[in-house]
């Protein structure tokens, strides 16, 4: 059993990046998102088959996460510049096409052990995904299976719940009234 996670302050990281127009390489840290609600996904390997649906379906709704002033990030344990190649390939051969947010590399895997989803067997990461809020304190966390992708709708509606500061019951949506 892995140790808790949520509650806690996020485990600092730093890895190298590319830019969602796979034009821009760099460094990226947890400190880069001092005071902002941070949404950090792990994600098996680039040039997958369910990989693709959730980057691209986050990618998708952007401008949900952005209207809720929270940056996006994915993660994975490839190298940044695989990240750039799987950007560019055209996507009916796969490809992701432009993003409005960085893939980092996590080729050390010291951020996927840290965050509990590393597989590793295989050096690779579960599909984890983190809600950081601008404090640092991851606010939740989910864990899937390699195979089963992950709800957008759930994501967006999981961060306007914790930043509505209420007490939220289940199948609580924006908008209507915390307990």
């Amino acid at each position: 059993m892995t140790e808790r996670i949520v509650g806690k302050p996020a485990p600092h990281f730093e890895m190298n990046f590319v830019d969602g127009e796979g034009e821009k390489f760099g460094k990226i840290s947890l400190d880069d998102y001092k005071g902002k609600w941070l949404v950090m996904f792990f994600y098996p390997l680039d040039f997958t088959f369910v990989c693709p649906t959730e980057i691209t379906g986050m990618n998708k709704r952007i401008k949900d996460f952005q209207d809720a002033n929270a940056e996006v990030l994915g993660v994975s344990t490839d190298s940044e510049h695989s990240h750039k190649a799987w950007i560019h390939q055209a996507h009916d051969k796969g490809g992701l096409g432009k993003l409005d947010f960085p893939l980092a590399s996590d080729m050390t895997q010291e951020v996927a052990r840290n965050y509990g989803v590393l597989v590793e067997e295989d050096g690779i990461a579960l599909r984890g995904l983190f809600i950081i809020d601008p404090e640092g304190i991851v606010r939740y966390a989910v864990v899937h299976d390699l195979n089963v992708g992950r709800s957008v709708d759930e994501t967006l509606r999981v961060l306007h719940a914790l930043k509505s500061g209420g007490l939220c019951p289940i199948d609580w949506s924006p908008g209507e009234e915390t307990l």
